[in-house]
């Protein structure tokens, strides 16, 4: 059964085109179409409705213990009022079972945000650890969260909240709007600077409307896929996923080997020790066409990877890809892709593809 955004009715009479997505009925555009609203989040200010996302609350004294002890990166790096990018492993094969944003919201609070589909294997793994008097609660149902992103995005977000827009990147705090108290984070999935907002579901309509009120755009999932694909980032289920560890997504700085033990360590660390046979690259292509995801990369005559991600740039006006390529085929190296039977022309470079 689909679940439905505390704004879904806000959604269907802006026109959107809604999908499932994750196991919600989310919109993937409105009428200005996913074009438009790419280049308004590059160039101006949108909001993204992102509460198809998990929220799994951790709380009481053993709570950072319980967290160091499952995902890879290492708390002590931060502190509370902040927040930290990590992964949740396979315990036996070290696959990323999901790629996670830690708010660290108080001493003794953590707000853990799953991918939409991954909330209960989640929580599945943060109860593997005994820890008493610590509570796990799935609160997803209770919030919304908007991503308000762009160049402007903190400009106009005052006109809402001045609060709220003040909160620094990777920063965590709560304010009020009204008499509604919001958790904010300077968090994002586009590659431009912004905000992420848990909004109470009773204020998510209201709150929606000021924000477009303010002359923040509404941007849908289309959008976010090509933003976070121009950004190189990953997506769970292309970069991430079963059969694709932490190091092969190129990812290492989200591990921490000097924390001591966390779930799928001994896995990743025979990897590490063995030496990878495929990492995660970018492709900028030759012209306009977009590669897809499984299409082959060949360097010469040699199959030497696999396409996770691709798509059109809309800010570079050409295909962009991520792939599983073999290790020794360096950036700069020309390759080709099989793009529906034509194999079409690419370069090897580091992303991000479009920095601002």
């Amino acid at each position: 059964m689909l679940k439905y955004s505390p704004l879904d009715a806000q959604h269907r009479a802006l026109g959107a085109k809604l999908v499932p997505f994750g196991g919600w009925d989310m919109p993937l555009q409105y009428a200005a179409g996913t074009l438009a609203e790419h280049r308004a989040c590059r160039r101006d200010a949108v909001v993204f409705d992102v509460s198809h996302l998990g929220t799994v609350r951790v709380n009481g004294a053993g709570a950072f213990d319980m967290l160091q002890a499952t995902f890879t990166n290492d708390l002590h790096k931060i502190g509370p009022g902040r927040a930290q990018y990590t992964h949740l492993l396979d315990a036996e094969t070290a696959s990323v079972v999901d790629d996670i944003i830690v708010w660290w919201i108080d001493e003794l609070t953590f707000d853990v945000m799953p991918n939409a589909s991954n909330t209960d294997r989640v929580t599945g793994a943060l109860a593997e650890v005994h820890a008493q008097g610590v509570g796990v609660d799935d609160v997803t149902a209770t919030r919304a969260i908007l991503a308000v992103q762009g160049p402007h995005a903190r400009e106009k977000l005052a006109r809402v909240s001045a609060a709220a827009a003040e909160v620094k990147r990777f920063r965590v705090d709560t304010v009020h709007w009204h008499d509604v108290e919001i958790t904010v984070a300077g968090t994002g999935y586009t590659g431009e600077d912004g905000v992420e907002c848990a909004v109470p579901v009773a204020a998510a309509p209201a709150f929606w409307d000021a924000l477009l009120a303010a002359d923040i755009q509404p941007a849908g999932l289309g959008a976010r896929d090509t933003l976070r694909l121009e950004a190189g980032l990953p997506l769970h289920g292309h970069e991430l996923g079963d059969g694709i560890t932490t190091l092969e997504a190129n990812l290492g700085w989200v591990v921490s080997w000097t924390k001591g033990s966390f779930r799928g360590r001994a896995a990743l660390q025979r990897q590490r020790d063995e030496g990878l046979t495929r990492i995660l690259r970018g492709l900028l292509v030759d012209g306009r066409r977009p590669p897809r995801s499984g299409q082959s990369v060949r360097h010469g005559d040699n199959e030497v990877g696999t396409v996770t991600s691709g798509n059109f740039s809309p800010m570079l006006e050409q295909g962009i890809a991520l792939a599983l390529l073999r290790p020794d085929i360096a950036v700069g190296a020309p390759v080709t892709i099989d793009v529906r039977g034509a194999a079409v022309g690419a370069v090897v470079v580091e992303p991000p593809f479009y920095r601002r």
